[in-house]
């Protein structure tokens, strides 16, 4: 009789268990919330990205041309330059000595999704201003890849007065801030580095966002918005290598119902919050502009995946998402464009 108390009694410390963990497990599902919606110009949305994310925002600026008005290139190439061929990415990174990427090339690859619909018109670059940066001492996407990126862009009709490249930093393979990160030649995680130019460091997120959007209200100097953690699954499924949970920064000026613009930040590759935590989202300077210019920085999130073969956790610029991932429906920039619209929905 003892036996079979204790027996049963271990049945239930059992059961007990097994629901503490399933409720622990669907607290953390629930700990992400709902993205929520604010007062947007819809006609204010820009895009940057490092890296794997340069290239993005890169796809993301051709594709949508029509609705995205800028986009921040830092060490990325030019549009769908490896043409879905992993094989090429060391020449789209301009590794291979003596073939850098060839830009008429892609010029018209583009103008061919164009003429299909898969993308927008190509005329609608005429009025988008671009920010192009390569630092002198980058040892991963060096500057004959993004020399070929800028003469992409004014191939695809981008008006040379729109267009920004910084090519004298030397930096390495970083986003590049005033006094946060590593030192400025660095190629190292967390790929964020302090330079200095002319003296003083370098805010990159300053010099970015004012090329896209034009003169900007000094920032602040010490963010006081608010970092949302939201459901990323709910815009994007697993098969895209995007993570559950993305982030998003909300300045006080927007909580409170006034009109804002949205800038999406795109990190690089083994840069997203599981590789090396909430770095690129915390101190990568662009919260502190955001305050004082009724800004919403978005940071969509991509993971290291084995389905898709993903091992870096970089953002698909070479076709691990499909062949069609530089045109308009792109799991990933469909994921992205769908958050971007659900921004503005508030009633």
């Amino acid at each position: 009789m003892q036996k079979r108390t204790l027996s049963g009694l271990s049945r239930v410390a059992g059961l007990v268990l097994v629901w503490g963990l399933v409720l622990q497990v669907q607290v953390q599902a629930q700990a992400a919330e709902k993205l929520p919606a604010f007062k947007v110009d819809a006609t204010q949305t820009t895009v940057s990205g490092l890296s794997s994310g340069a290239f993005m925002a890169v796809q993301l600026q051709v594709a949508y041309s029509a609705s995205i008005k800028g986009a921040g290139v830092v060490a990325g190439g030019p549009y769908y330059c490896a043409a879905g061929n992993m094989l090429y990415a060391g020449i789209c990174m301009g590794q291979v000595m003596f073939m850098p990427p060839n830009p008429a090339l892609m010029v018209n690859a583009a103008k061919r999704f164009a003429a299909a619909g898969q993308i927008d018109t190509l005329s609608h670059l005429k009025k988008r201003h671009v920010y192009v940066f390569s630092g002198t001492k980058d040892t991963v996407v060096l500057q004959p890849a993004v020399d070929a990126t800028v003469a992409f862009f004014k191939q695809a009709g981008v008006p040379e007065a729109n267009l920004k490249y910084v090519n004298h930093v030397p930096a390495g393979h970083a986003v590049i801030t005033p006094s946060f990160g590593g030192n400025c030649e660095a190629n190292a995680a967390p790929y964020i580095s302090h330079c200095d130019v002319n003296g003083q460091g370098y805010d990159q997120a300053g010099d970015l966002l004012a090329h896209l959007y034009g003169a900007l209200q000094p920032k602040a100097s010490s963010p006081t918005g608010r970092l949302v953690t939201f459901n990323q699954r709910a815009f994007a499924a697993p098969m895209t290598s995007m993570a559950e949970e993305a982030y998003l920064y909300v300045p006080q000026a927007c909580a409170a119902g006034e009109t804002c613009k949205v800038h999406v930040a795109l990190h690089g590759c083994m840069q997203s919050a599981e590789s090396v935590g909430n770095e690129f989202v915390s101190d990568t300077g662009y919260n502190a502009w955001a305050d004082t210019n009724h800004l919403l920085v978005l940071y969509p999130q991509v993971n290291k995946s084995t389905l898709p073969f993903n091992p870096q956790g970089c953002w698909d610029w070479f076709g691990y998402t499909g062949t069609n991932y530089a045109t308009k429906s792109s799991m990933q920039m469909l994921a992205i464009k769908s958050m971007v619209t659900a921004l503005g929905k508030r009633k």
